[in-house]
């Protein structure tokens, strides 16, 4: 018997909303694939192209189908979507879920990710069988790093040639939470 899709929340942070990915967002989406990153790391498309933009927003509804993960469109104040977070529990039967997040390059530097990030972790440390939250980011990327410590993440080590990023094996920070110590 198929298991029933999972069912996304919203989520309300200080600043931010978490809500399911609407076509409104894709602006967003289109502005997330001009970055040079994103694209690489996340399933963005490469290019600024309706089409491929509207594809990716059906893959997040697709993740919740397949019980990969919740993806969220993270909503500004005015409910424009300027990124995205997800959860994913590739790793729940061992207790641990990942977390993974952009922000679009035009709301970048104003608190948002920490939000997100936040308002992410009080609610997926509550999820049955959490114990362990999780996320790697590159070293050189210090926005990202920061945005981890600030929203309560502790490093705790270099993984060294951890994920295939782009054309190369790349190192990669790891950092987590545990469950029993998020305030929810």
């Amino acid at each position: 018997m198929d298991e029933a899709p999972l069912t996304l929340p919203e989520l309300a942070g200080e600043r931010v909303r978490l809500r399911a990915f609407a076509e409104r967002d894709l602006p967003a989406v289109l502005e997330a694939a001009t970055d040079p990153l994103i694209p690489v790391l996340t399933t963005v498309p490469a290019e600024p192209d309706r089409a491929l933009a509207a594809a990716f927003l059906e893959r997040q509804h697709d993740r919740l189908r397949s019980r990969m993960g919740y993806s969220f469109a993270i909503a500004d104040e005015h409910d424009r979507a300027i990124g995205q977070i997800g959860l994913w529990l590739r790793d729940l039967d061992r207790g641990r879920v990942s977390i993974g997040y952009w922000i679009v390059p035009s709301a970048r530097r104003q608190g948002h990710a920490v939000d997100a990030l936040t308002t992410i972790t009080a609610w997926g440390a509550g999820l049955d069988d959490v114990h362990r939250l999780e996320l790697s980011v590159e070293p050189w990327n210090r926005a990202s790093w920061r945005t981890a410590e600030r929203a309560g993440y502790r490093r705790e080590g270099l993984l060294r040639s951890w994920e295939q990023i782009g054309d190369e094996r790349r190192d990669l920070f790891m950092y987590s939470r545990l469950a029993a110590e998020v305030q929810r």
